[in-house]
């Protein structure tokens, strides 16, 4: 039997999740800002729309979110016509949103006050991996909360884990970020390094990647990256949002993030370059651009 959810946030990530949802046979209402994108959403798979998130939260037994920042998140959440305004108690909000750990903290406090749960679920794969349905959702909190949101989870992610109690997820996410800013780095360097040697990229990227230097962004950007094609992708902007998330929770914890700091530093030479939307893999450009 589905169950009545609501999905607030139709970006190039929600869009294509909440339609797993309501094609897994579950009766989603949407909310997104732009009403016309929730409308295209419910001429293409069903479900319906609500105008305002509390709306489309009346009645549902768990609510999802994927939208951009953490202002955004607390707006549709706990902002005058929030989600948190039309659940009930025994209801969940499963929030796919990355942003900062502080912010899920912040919900998951304001949740339980009116009893209900709330697990941070950022997610990594792109547009890519969620229109195919093959995400990474990393969680924190209650491990009640968690299991109960996993059948939802499952609908569109190849992997999914709890890794601590509120806020572990997103911090699992700036982890992630971290270490793809580092690769990404290193693949256009070396890119950079092999056509200026007269190299034939294809070939030593068909070679290299059976190795140790092997990674996601090898296989899938290498292609792109060689005819400077950066109209695609995980968008600069997002990038540096999150590098932003990254460093500060690093000044809070003490840690050392050298080359992330040194790489979001790149992406805003990158973004001088009018290259605000254009995928990661532009590090390229920037060396490039003599």
């Amino acid at each position: 039997m589905g169950e009545k959810l609501a999905w607030i946030g139709l970006g190039v990530m929600g869009y294509p999740m909440a339609g797993y949802l309501q094609k897994a046979g579950h009766e989603v209402t949407v909310y997104n800002r732009t009403a016309a994108k929730a409308e295209k959403w419910v001429g293409e798979y069903g479900g319906a729309s609500a105008a305002t998130p509390k709306e489309a939260a009346a009645g549902a037994s768990v609510v999802l979110a994927c939208v951009g920042n953490d202002d955004d998140l607390r707006a549709v959440v706990t902002g005058d016509d929030g989600a948190f305004g039309g659940m009930g108690s025994g209801t969940l909000f499963v929030d796919h949103t990355t942003a900062s750990a502080d912010v899920a903290r912040e919900l998951y406090a304001a949740g339980k006050e009116k009893g209900i749960g709330f697990v941070d679920a950022p997610v990594s794969g792109g547009q890519a991996g969620a229109e195919n349905g093959a995400l990474t959702v990393m969680c924190g909190g209650d491990a009640g909360d968690y299991e109960r949101a996993v059948p939802l989870i499952e609908c569109y992610s190849k992997m999914r884990a709890l890794l601590g109690e509120s806020g572990a997820g997103q911090l699992t996410k700036c982890v992630n970020q971290i270490c793809i800013a580092g690769l990404v780095q290193g693949l256009a360097e070396g890119i950079h390094f092999g056509k200026k040697a007269g190299l034939d990229i294809e070939a030593v990227i068909e070679v290299i990647s059976k190795g140790a230097a092997q990674s996601w962004q090898m296989e899938n950007r290498y292609k792109t990256m060689d005819a400077g094609d950066y109209e695609h992708g995980f968008a600069v902007d997002w990038m540096r949002k999150d590098l932003d998330i990254c460093l500060s929770h690093a000044r809070t914890t003490g840690a050392h993030l050298p080359v992330a700091a040194l790489v979001d530093q790149f992406y805003s030479q990158v973004q001088k370059m009018g290259g605000e939307r254009w995928d990661t893999s532009s590090l390229l450009a920037l060396l490039e651009r003599d």
